[in-house]
Order: C-alpha cells, then sequence, then structure tokens
C-alpha cells in the first residue's frame, strides 16, 4: 500500500523529482498515443483511400507514404520532447539564475542583492531561494552590526582619550601644574576606560557565545550586600534611599558575574533613575532565581523597554538633556544572564519608575 501512496505524492507535489517524473511520464504517454492514434488512423485512411500506396505484404521495406508517415510522425515527437524539456528546464534553471546572478552581486560587495522567485517554483527551488535569501539578510545585517558597532565604539572612546591627551598635553607642556588633584582625574579618565574595554570584551564574547562562566553555590544575599555597601555612599550621595528585601537562598551562579550586573544596574540607575527611593530584591520564583532592581523614575516607555538591553542603546527623556553613560551596562546584564541561561527584562515598578530583573534558573 506504501509504494501506491508514495507515487500519488510524488505525481501531485511539486519538487523536482517529482516534477521529472510527471514530465517524462506524460512525455511517454503522449508519444505512445500519438503513434498508435496515428498510426491506426494513417493506415485506416491509406487503406480505404489509396490501398495501392502501402507496401506489398511480402515486403519488408516502407513504401514512400509509409515512410512520410514515419518522418511526420518521428518529428512531432521530438517536437513534443523538446516542448517539455524547454518547459521543464526554464522552471528549473530560472530559479537556479536567478540565485546564481544574486550571488554574484554578494561576492561583489551589493549585500542587498535578492532572488526572486517564480510564480510557481518548485518546492527545492523554492527552498533554495529561501535560503539564500535569509543568508543574504544575514550577511546584510551583520555588516550593518559592524559598522554600527565600529561607530560606537570610536564614539566611545573618543571623548576619555580626547580628555587624556588634552592634560597630558597641558603637563608636558607645563600648562598644568603636577598635583593630586589633576592626577585623580586622570586615573578617573583611565578607569573609565578600563571599564569600556571590560564591558565590550564581555559583551563581544556574549554575542560569539564565548563568555565563560564558573558556576558554584553561593550565598546571594551576601553577594548583593557587599556591592550594596562598595555603591551606598554614592546612591545616598545622589539622593537615592535603599531599600533592601533579600531571601535567604543559596544560588547557583557564577558570584563575580552576578556581582558585576548588580554593580551595572546600580550605575544604570545612578546616571538614569531620579533620586528617590531605590528598592533591591532577591527571589526565588517559579524555579527561577530572581535579581531585582526598581527605581522611582522616569521610567521607560515600551518601546524603549524592547531595545534597552541592546548595546549602545540610551532611553531619552523628554525634556532631559542628552543620554549618558556608554550604552553598555545593560548590554553586560543580559550578556550575564544569557551565559546563565537566564534573562533580563525591563518593566513598570509599584514605585513608579522602571524594574530590571536578572532571572536564571535553579
Amino acid at each position: 500500500m506504501k509504494p501506491d501512496i508514495d507515487l500519488i505524492t510524488l505525481w501531485r507535489g511539486k519538487g523536482l523529482a517529482r516534477q521529472i517524473i510527471r514530465s517524462i511520464a506524460i512525455l511517454a504517454l503522449s508519444i505512445m498515443l500519438m503513434v498508435l492514434l496515428g498510426s491506426y488512423g494513417f493506415y485506416s485512411t491509406m487503406f480505404i483511400l489509396m490501398p495501392t500506396a502501402l507496401s506489398a505484404p511480402d515486403s519488408w521495406l516502407p513504401s514512400p507514404a509509409e515512410w512520410g508517415w514515419i518522418i511526420v510522425t518521428t518529428l512531432i515527437g521530438m517536437a513534443i520532447a523538446v516542448w517539455v524539456a524547454m518547459r521543464l528546464s526554464r522552471r528549473i534553471l530560472t530559479p537556479l539564475n536567478s540565485v546564481a546572478s544574486s550571488l554574484r552581486r554578494v561576492a561583489q560587495g551589493d549585500l542587498a542583492a535578492r532572488a526572486a522567485a517564480q510564480r510557481q517554483p518548485l518546492d527545492e527551488a523554492s527552498q533554495l531561494i529561501s535560503d539564500f535569501n535569509t543568508m543574504a539578510e544575514r550577511l546584510e545585517r551583520a555588516q550593518q552590526e559592524r559598522i554600527f558597532w565600529n561607530a560606537a565604539i570610536a564614539h566611545e572612546l573618543r571623548t576619555p582619550v580626547t580628555i587624556l591627551r588634552g592634560r597630558l598635553q597641558g603637563l608636558s607642556d607645563g600648562v598644568f601644574q603636577p598635583d593630586p588633584a589633576l592626577f585623580a582625574s586622570l586615573l578617573v579618565q583611565v578607569e573609565g576606560l578600563g571599564r569600556l574595554i571590560e564591558d565590550l570584551r564581555i559583551v563581544g564574547l556574549a554575542e560569539n557565545g564565548h563568555l565563560r562562566i564558573q558556576l558554584q553555590q553561593t550565598d546571594l544575599r551576601h553577594e548583593v550586600m557587599t556591592v550594596l555597601k562598595a555603591c551606598e555612599a554614592a546612591l545616598q550621595e545622589k539622593g537615592f534611599t535603599l531599600t533592601v528585601a533579600l531571601s535567604a537562598h543559596a544560588a547557583v551562579c557564577d558570584p563575580v558575574r552576578i556581582r558585576q550586573a548588580l554593580l551595572a544596574l546600580l550605575e544604570n540607575a545612578l546616571q538614569h533613575a531620579t533620586p528617590g527611593p531605590l528598592h533591591i530584591s532577591t527571589a526565588q520564583i517559579d524555579g527561577q532565581h530572581c535579581l531585582r532592581v526598581e527605581d522611582s523614575g522616569p521610567g521607560l516607555t515600551e518601546a524603549d523597554a524592547g531595545r534597552i538591553f541592546d548595546a549602545f542603546q540610551r532611553a531619552a527623556h523628554a525634556g532631559a538633556a542628552a543620554p549618558k553613560g556608554s550604552g553598555l551596562g545593560l548590554a553586560v546584564v543580559r550578556a550575564i544572564a544569557s551565559a546563565h541561561h537566564g534573562q533580563a527584562d525591563c518593566r513598570p515598578s509599584p514605585l513608579g519608575g522602571s524594574c530590571f530583573e536578572l532571572r536564571w534558573p535553579e
């Protein structure tokens, strides 16, 4: 029973193998019917109208009339075969030529090239065109992302490098006097460059799937309090009031990376949140560990919340100055979450601002 089902499937489908089988079957059937029915009609007509034009019963050679019929039949059969072959080859070669032409354009640097589909492409041809167009789209997106990253990195590095160069040149020319305040300022710029380079390294490793973490049983409450003690003075000086709700459970994670993610979230609050209540909490929900940082404003739009974890993305608020920061902090948070097979997201907070949440499985 199965071979019959397979034959029906082959006959009704649009695949290349099925189309070849159908075309050859139709061609053979057409020529056979033409020869059989045509021969029957030819000999019937000749026997009635011109019996003397047929070869004698004891002759092995066809008569001139029969030779003519054989030649006509052969030419008609060849014409049918050529017509079927041209029709089939056009359906096969047109998408291949489209892909080949687009490939040449891609090889010459035109990553916007796309292969065009036929009206009724064969299954294999349709899949080939779809796969090629998907590949070309990915190549074009990768090129656009590379251009964007190069420009963004150059932009982020330019400011601290320019400041360092100017002050060092001033020291060299005697414009600035060497004093502790100047050296402290230079050190701040160098530390900023170091953080920027480290953030770029982490995001780059995460993009390539090479960000490694060292999982271990961790007292999450202890790690969070360590970070808060280091940042508490800066947060209070800026006007933030800390509230903490930490659950007493152990978590399997990389403590260094989790501290790094929390530090990035707190730095994000320092740069962008409105001074006021700042709530830090941990919880265990639905088999996942959760680390949250909630602020009281100004909050994010739904569109900003969807892209804020992308590298070099900053949310702009009406009436506010140009966004500050490198735009890498939250990208680092997402990279660390992904390395833990978790995720990071942002949603409205009951405090009136945004709730940034880092989740990873137990």
